[in-house]
């Protein structure tokens, strides 16, 4: 018993040395210690402010205490500040013409930025061109910064194609088809040929050129995906000086995967900025009915992540402190949590009529009187000349010519986009499986497929075999690369 007794005081002794969070000379606990109980339910006294230098009417703040941002502000390059503006000016203009072709049945699906420009663009042109980007859903705005002038036309291209899902989709490309064709095998990307896929959903636009990963649907996802990218980043030679961006709206953080990525990202570290759009409404859930606490920010101290909280409706204001942000992280090797304050002017998406859950004149209200396009355009028309011309950076007739040419380059787009043919067919049945299974041909698996998307591929063929020739089917089938021609074929 003795024995028995010595031995687990040696184990309890070692244990203690190996998995100690002390020194030894100091055997207390972490926390500072009380002799009362102390509750709280808040990091600092009263709200947690949002940092604003712009106000509603397009003025610089003149608060002394402002004076050090005020200064930055004015070092802002005044043609960096016109990009801005061009680029917010831009997305309206193509929100409006998917957001219309949705209602005409021309494209199945939709979701706007409005009134959000501001937290988009203002935090893009902070970011530099090699971040990587985990974006949500409104963040389109990053990449018309990235693809940046307007005269570059394969972004837009690229964003119709996506919307249009055609085969010259670049967002969702497949990887594996099987058997190659000849001009698969000549790529040189991949020996089965990288290829057009068209399989998502609109607005789940993604870019390996831009570093812009890909979107999903399922809400917060990327979240604890960007805190494994920036641990990446942090252990990848050559890229020490580029950081992980991910956005997110605030209902995305009522997910558990917001406070799996945050406290993946406080303990691995790694260069990252998580920007949360607090836009006041989720899906359709006001923020009074989503958390209890001071918002977002109040969440980042919690997992010991520096926090700021901006005006998401002052471009200025957010382009300054993602600036920080980003240095903060790419410096410290540590996230960084950015919470913009804004406002969802538009619906949700296509599927949802916000007016079931909020008034239509306090939107109105918000449209007229705290529009981010109005501050920032008024700030840029009171600053005297473009970079060296002597011209003005903004006036009503640039404003004019601008919207015009941003509607024929978008329309454009959009009607080669609407012309293109979709993907084969049998595009559909790939990237199911990351390599041919070792056993297809031991059953008899034709093209390499599992018994159910054999099953599927074949039963789709049965049906159109059988309706192939009606009027619908028929204009349905003409819009698939290779038509009805390439199924026969199977």
């Amino acid at each position: 018993m003795l024995r028995v007794l010595t031995r687990r005081a040696v184990l309890t002794r070692s244990a203690s040395r190996s998995f100690a969070t002390t020194t030894p000379s100091a055997h207390t606990p972490l926390s500072a210690l009380s002799t009362t109980p102390e509750f709280f339910n808040s990091v600092r006294e009263g709200t947690i402010p949002a940092f604003r230098l712009l106000g509603p009417d397009g003025l610089l703040t003149e608060e002394a205490a402002a004076r050090e941002w005020v200064e930055r502000a004015k070092q802002v390059d005044g043609d960096k500040l016109k990009r801005m503006l061009e680029v917010m000016t831009m997305m309206p203009i193509l929100d409006q013409i998917l957001y219309s072709s949705q209602r005409q049945g021309r494209i199945s699906f939709y979701m706007t930025a409005y009134g959000e420009e501001g937290t988009v663009v203002g935090s893009a042109a902070a970011w530099e061109n090699d971040d990587e980007v985990f974006a949500q859903y409104r963040e389109v705005g990053v990449l018309l910064w990235r693809g940046y002038p307007l005269s570059r036309v394969e972004v837009l291209s690229d964003l119709m194609a996506q919307v249009f899902s055609t085969k010259n989709d670049k967002a969702t490309k497949g990887k594996l088809h099987w058997p190659p064709s000849p001009e698969n095998l000549s790529l040189k990307l991949n020996p089965l040929g990288l290829v057009s896929a068209g399989r998502q959903m609109p607005v789940h636009y993604g870019s390996r050129e831009h570093h812009f990963h890909t979107i999903s649907s399922p809400l917060g996802t990327q979240l604890p995906q960007a805190a494994g990218a920036a641990y990446a980043l942090k252990r990848t030679p050559g890229r020490e000086k580029s950081c992980v961006i991910c956005y997110a709206g605030e209902g995305a953080t009522s997910e558990g995967d917001f406070h799996a990525g945050l406290n993946m990202a406080s303990v691995l570290g790694g260069p990252l900025v998580y920007v949360v759009r607090n836009n006041g409404f989720a899906i359709s859930t006001p923020t009074s009915q989503q958390y209890a606490g001071d918002g977002i920010a109040a969440r980042g101290a919690g997992y010991g992540i520096e926090t700021v909280r901006v005006d998401g409706n002052d471009p200025l204001a957010v382009y300054l402190a993602c600036k920080e942000a980003r240095r903060k992280a790419v410096e410290t090797q540590k996230p960084v949590l950015v919470e913009a304050m804004t406002y969802r002017v538009g619906h949700h998406s296509t599927s949802d009529d916000s007016s079931a859950y909020r008034s239509l004149s306090a939107v109105e209200s918000v449209k007229k009187l705290d529009s981010p396009l109005h501050r920032l355009r008024k700030y840029v028309e009171s600053l005297d000349t473009s970079s060296g011309t002597g011209a003005p950076l903004w006036t009503a007739e640039h404003d004019t010519k601008f919207k015009e040419t941003s509607k024929r380059a978008i329309l454009k787009e959009f009607s080669k986009a609407e012309k293109d043919k979709k993907p084969k067919l049998e595009f559909m049945f790939g990237d199911v499986f990351a390599e041919r299974p070792a056993h297809a041909d031991a059953e008899g698996n034709r093209s390499g497929l599992e018994r159910p998307q054999r099953e599927q591929k074949e039963e789709l063929k049965r049906l159109i075999g059988k309706w192939g020739e009606t009027a619908g089917w028929k204009k349905e089938l003409e819009k698939f690369e290779g038509g009805r021609a390439a199924v026969d074929k199977w």
